[in-house]
């Protein structure tokens, strides 16, 4: 008898299907991953090249940016639950193929695509990215998860909340532990307000536009927009929301520089600044810490209603260029400069208002940059502590005795907020700098939940902006 009747012959090799979309994804995420990337970055231009393919709708560019930020914002619990699933530590993965299998643990527990679906087309994809070997390991940890939802997981992987809470919500909520840690501690409170923080972190911000006065205006933006996808901003006059998301960049009011993308917390923080009762002249006013430019272009139309003038400095050559971008077009006179602020060119006490939104850690923005959750450190706020206290000392050296100093920062970490103010101004004893803190909280106005005062801090949670802190001072000698 011969011993091939029996047998079946062997399948013909199927090439792998190419879908253009978690492609994508998954270039997104290595660009993350291996060059250290921001999404918010490298996720345009490669939509862009996507779209040149007519096949390339809109549905699909909006599946592509979800699985890009959800997978990175859900990174922490993904990690857990496929620890649970392999035979090897995390690290003895290799990186690619952990990405892939993060999308499609997020397919599988953090969106709606059906389980058969988002099991083959990630198999699909390791074919096509990894090959058919590694796509074999990829199917079976795939469907090892597929066996359970996400509340079923985190049963599983989360230590019960009595006995740790901070590594159950940092396992829940996808945060490292050592920031919810911080978070919990410039929060205050129980359970439920950091849980509520920590959820609004994972959750995709809207767009925020920014009318430059003088230039544009809320009105002219929402006719734009259009009555079905425009809003009101919540708490800046100069804000209007994007309610249907969408590509800011397309829209000409933004293209030629009289609009902006802005989130409402930084609207806040400028306009406080620009709005500060002052003694005197009110005629030079100085972001000393201006890169990208937001800020500084909201100030420069503001003063130059006023008939003052800005001085936009950044340390930055390339921060600079994006700084002169953004304030291209402005109504009145302003200048921008490189320069740093630690060691200014300008003459001391020759500014009216100065606005130092200091370089941080960045964890007042994790809804906008998910990624800086996992590359941060907490060693890293002593890098940022001097740094952080010298532009401070050199602001409140620039300013006039009766002028303002804004000090603002996108982190709500105390050793980056309040411990930096308390600090600068116990030095100032004995120095021919005197200064004192004012009530920020009468610059924002209908803003809730702003605290004791005098300075501010702002909440994804409570005011649906980034976490963004204000300290206003004023110099008295």
């Amino acid at each position: 008898m011969n011993e091939q009747a029996g047998r079946r012959p062997p399948k013909p090799h199927r090439r792998p299907k190419k879908d253009p979309v978690r492609i994508l994804a998954f270039e997104a995420l290595r660009a993350v991953d291996e060059r250290g990337a921001y999404a918010n970055l490298v996720l345009p231009p490669l939509l862009k090249k996507a779209r040149e393919n007519p096949a390339f709708e809109a549905r699909d560019a909006a599946l592509a940016t979800e699985l890009v930020y959800g997978t990175l914002r859900r990174q922490g619990t993904y990690d857990a639950i496929i620890a649970a699933c392999v035979d090897r530590p995390l690290h003895r993965v290799d990186p690619p193929v952990l990405d892939v299998l993060a999308l499609g643990a997020h397919q599988l527990l953090g969106t709606r695509i059906p389980t058969h679906a988002a099991v083959s087309a990630s198999v699909e994809l390791a074919r096509v990215v990894l090959g058919d070997g590694r796509a074999k390991f990829v199917n079976a940890v795939l469907r090892k998860i597929s066996q359970h939802d996400l509340d079923t997981w985190l049963d599983q992987v989360a230590p019960p909340y009595d006995e740790d809470a901070e590594q159950h919500l940092a396992v829940v909520h996808s945060h490292p532990r050592w920031v919810v840690s911080a978070l919990w501690d410039a929060l205050g409170g129980g359970r439920a307000g950091i849980e509520d923080l920590l959820e609004a972190d994972n959750e995709r911000p809207e767009v925020t536009l920014v009318a430059r006065p003088g230039r544009s205006t809320t009105d002219e933006l929402m006719e734009v927009l259009g009555e079905d996808s425009g809003l009101p901003g919540r708490w800046s006059p100069y804000a209007v929301r994007m309610a249907e998301g969408g590509e800011p960049g397309a829209l000409d009011v933004v293209r030629d520089g009289r609009a902006g993308v802005q989130d409402e917390g930084s609207q806040l923080v400028a306009t406080a600044v620009a709005n500060a009762p002052i003694e005197g002249s009110d005629a030079r006013w100085l972001d000393g810490c201006a890169g990208p430019g937001g800020k500084a272009a909201l100030m420069a139309a503001l003063a130059a209603e006023r008939g003052a003038t800005l001085l936009a400095a950044e340390k930055q050559p390339h921060r600079a260029r994006l700084v002169e971008r953004a304030l291209a077009g402005n109504p009145g006179p302003y200048q921008v400069i490189t320069a740093d602020g630690t060691r200014p060119p300008w003459v001391a006490g020759s500014f009216d208002r100065v606005l130092v939104d200091v370089p941080c850690s960045g964890l007042g923005a994790l809804r906008r940059r998910p990624e800086a959750r996992w590359r941060r450190r907490a060693s890293d706020l002593e890098g940022f502590a001097p740094l952080q206290r010298g532009l401070l000392r050199e602001a409140l050296n620039a300013v006039r005795v009766g002028g303002v100093v804004g000090y603002a920062t996108c982190s709500p970490h105390l050793a980056e907020t309040r411990v930096v103010v308390d600090d600068v101004l116990k030095a100032l004893g004995g120095s021919s700098v005197e200064a004192e803190l004012i009530d920020a909280r009468d610059l924002l106005p209908g803003v809730p939940a702003l605290g004791k005062g005098p300075d501010v801090q702002l909440w994804p949670h409570l005011h649906g902006t980034d976490a963004m802190y204000l300290a206003l001072l004023r110099r008295t000698a």
